[in-house]
């Protein structure tokens, strides 16, 4: 069975049809790439797969669990969407922790492994206000990924990111791949989406195509 399974799926606001009738599948150990103009439905249809907005009509299904039903959200699930929120006066480190403690499911070594893989120092007392904006990039990554999250679900994940970020991530995000994971990104850069990507879908007035 697919890890993720989007069937007939539109969302409304209003009379405004932001996605039309979706239908899109994912295996795990695959990385999937979504392009399209702004307002195209791209971040609609990543909220709609997070359980962030419910659909208006169809099914979205995650591991066998239908989003919005049995589960409100995605148990095994990494997330980046729009810029990542943290407490500005703390460190990076004390941000995951912070984190983490929600569901107590990794250890501070976790943590601190994540923050390398993303190409940040876990020992760094500076607080997340005097971040560059790459660094509050990697801060984002690390914490989609530090829980060894089955799927991640990353909109834009290399907004901030220098040419070295850039390549540090998607060397990340292959080293995923091969664990298996089940990748959801979208990317205003066609070369991130024709190195990372196994399948491309582009979306255009909220329908969705295969290219």
């Amino acid at each position: 069975m697919p890890y993720v399974e989007i069937e007939h799926v539109t969302k409304k606001f209003g009379s405004d049809v932001v996605l039309k009738d979706i239908n899109i599948s994912m295996e795990e150990g695959r990385v999937y790439g979504i392009c399209g103009n702004n307002g195209s439905g791209k971040t609609v249809l990543m909220k709609c797969i997070c359980g962030f907005l419910p659909v208006s009509s169809g099914v979205v299904r995650v591991a066998g669990e239908v989003v919005g039903i049995t589960v409100d959200f995605p148990e095994s699930m990494g997330v980046i969407i729009e810029t990542p929120g943290f407490l500005m006066n703390l460190s990076g480190i004390r941000n995951l922790e912070i984190l983490a403690g929600l569901r107590g499911v990794i250890s501070k070594g976790g943590i601190r492994a994540a923050m390398e893989q993303a190409g940040l120092d876990p020992d760094l007392k500076k607080a997340v206000s005097k971040y560059s904006l790459g660094m509050r990039q990697r801060l984002g990554i690390a914490q989609a990924i530090m829980e060894d999250p089955r799927l991640l679900v990353l909109d834009e994940p290399f907004n901030g990111l220098d040419k070295h970020g850039v390549s540090d991530i998607r060397a990340l995000l292959l080293e995923l791949k091969k664990q298996g994971k089940t990748i959801l990104l979208a990317s205003h850069n066609s070369e991130d989406i024709r190195i990372l990507c196994d399948q491309v879908f582009e979306m255009d007035g909220g329908r969705i195509r295969e290219l």
